[in-house]
């Protein structure tokens, strides 16, 4: 089994909290943890070597894109926000095996209002919230 380390937690947090902070409370913990369970599938499936690589690849999750609104939510949230501690919390839970890939092998998703090129003709394999998955690299 892979192992991460504290950085590979705090930056799968962050970007849980980037990329799902506003369904939390609309639509619940599954979109956090559906995200939370593309990185971890990425990071197995060898698109980096760390799941802090997978996060911060250029032009994989919006929210660590350098002219995205969200960065500077992302890196200055305070750990006490009550939001950020439940995506540490669920961080924490998939890396530890605790809870369960909701997206069955996903690796890629997109919000369900845009349809990204890579996207076009396929459907989506399941639906979280706002977000469709999609499981391209088998």
């Amino acid at each position: 089994m892979k192992s991460y380390g504290k950085e590979d937690l705090e930056i799968l947090a962050r970007t849980i909290y980037g990329e799902a902070r506003g369904e939390l409370y609309e639509f619940g913990i599954a979109s956090l943890v559906a995200v939370a369970n593309v990185v971890l599938n990425r990071w197995r499936k060898n698109f980096a070597p760390t799941i802090r690589d997978v996060c911060l690849a250029p032009l994989q999750f919006s929210c660590w894109n350098k002219n995205d609104p969200n960065l500077k939510k992302v890196e200055g949230v305070a750990t006490d926000c009550c939001v950020f501690r439940k995506c540490l919390e669920v961080a924490e839970n998939v890396l530890e095996g605790r809870w369960p890939d909701l997206t069955d092998g996903c690796d890629h998703y997109h919000n369900r209002d845009l349809k990204p090129y890579w996207a076009a003709h396929m459907a989506p394999k399941r639906i979280f919230g706002r977000h469709c998955f999609y499981n391209i690299k088998g």
